[in-house]
């Protein structure tokens, strides 16, 4: 059963989280799906990577929410000549004291934005694979704890544009979601020149919440019950991708365990404390297909990592409340959609089923 604690949680975590939203979306207009999902990567104790073309708002997006929350913030401008110590740190010798003492770089903060992360070198880039998993780096045989909450915001260019690294498919690994910002519409782009045209929209953007907060709701998030069928639904997508003929690297474990935790923090923020099938949906797109690499023939005929996991998705069947398996499809609306809160199939998925919780 629900206890009052759970409740006052779960309370909490969709009014602190409105604040937020609705503060990041005074600076990127238009765009209330892209501010969603960032918050579900916030919340689900993962890491963000925005890859579009300059000029729609990447970093705008980054700093927005960094900037709404009151906590530690440093932004890191990857360039080619970028060594790999700015932004771990660095153990200087001290000719005083005679012994090393640690300089820590620029990755010591809650929020670290890495704009333009696919201009450094790869082994620029890997200097951020220990802290984005373990949380921690490690110097000189010297490990040293990262600030909670911790969370990478990073902002890429196409791969096609000059000056660009791919980057590695351990560091695509690392970042939970890939979102796209897109082209405003007309009426988004003329209400940013009406209120972005003479001043920045940063400059009058005030913390709505705290760290100390963000790390409550995480807690809470992670309270998220889980039914079997759903976890089995989402190891089933996954397992999907390793063996599809358009494919030649398909998901890690890691994106299954990504994909779970993305889905418990949307039902969270839909103000529910179970998952459906529809979260899982919902994000699958986001967090599977900046890990797939098409086969050769694949991108000769045009086939996209996007619309490999959207036909998965029609593929493999959709566990439904009684237990049975529906044939795939996605859902409307997505997790506020059928099944979502208040929805007929909700409760069966809930603790109500008497389900062992994750």
């Amino acid at each position: 059963m629900t206890t009052y604690d759970d409740r006052a949680s779960l309370t909490d975590l969709t009014t602190t989280a409105e604040r937020v939203r609705t503060s990041v979306e005074g600076v990127i207009e238009g765009k209330p799906e892209v501010v969603r999902l960032s918050l579900t990567v916030l919340l689900a104790e993962g890491h963000l990577l925005i890859e579009d073309v300059p000029g729609v708002g990447k970093t705008m997006l980054a700093k927005a929410l960094a900037r709404s929350i009151d906590c530690s913030v440093r932004r890191i401008q990857f360039t080619p000549d970028l060594l790999p110590s700015d932004i771990t740190g660095v153990s200087i010798y001290d000719q005083q004291r005679r012994e090393f003492e640690f300089k820590p770089g620029a990755i010591f903060a809650q929020i670290v934005i890495g704009d333009e992360i696919n201009r450094a070198s790869p082994k620029t880039q890997s200097a951020l694979l220990e802290s984005m998993e373990e949380r921690q780096v490690t110097i000189d045989g010297q490990s040293y704890e990262l600030p909670s909450p911790f969370m990478v915001v990073a902002t890429q260019n196409p791969v096609e544009m000059e000056g660009t690294y791919p980057l590695p498919e351990a560091q695509r690994d690392r970042f939970m979601a890939r979102v796209s910002i897109g082209y405003p519409s007309p009426e988004a782009e003329l209400q940013m020149l009406d209120v972005h045209g003479g001043i920045s929209p940063l400059d009058d953007l005030q913390p709505v919440a705290h760290a100390h907060d963000i790390v409550k709701l995480i807690d809470a998030v992670r309270k998220v019950h889980v039914a079997e069928s759903v976890r089995r639904y989402a190891v089933e997508l996954v397992g999907a991708t390793r063996n599809h003929a358009d494919l030649r690297l398909g998901a890690s474990p890691r994106a299954t365990l990504h994909l779970l935790r993305a889905a418990k923090a949307a039902a969270a923020l839909s103000g529910r404390e179970y998952a459906l099938p529809d979260d899982v949906q919902a994000l699958a797109v986001a967090v599977l297909a900046h890990r797939l690499l098409p086969t050769a023939q694949a991108q000769l005929n045009r086939r996209t990592a996007e619309q490999v996991v959207l036909e998965i998705l029609q593929r493999v069947p959709v566990p439904t409340a009684d237990g049975g398996r529906a044939q795939g499809h996605q859902m409307p609306g997505g997790p506020a959609g059928p099944g979502g809160p208040g929805g007929p199939a909700g409760p069966l998925y809930g603790r109500q089923a008497g389900v062992r919780r994750l």
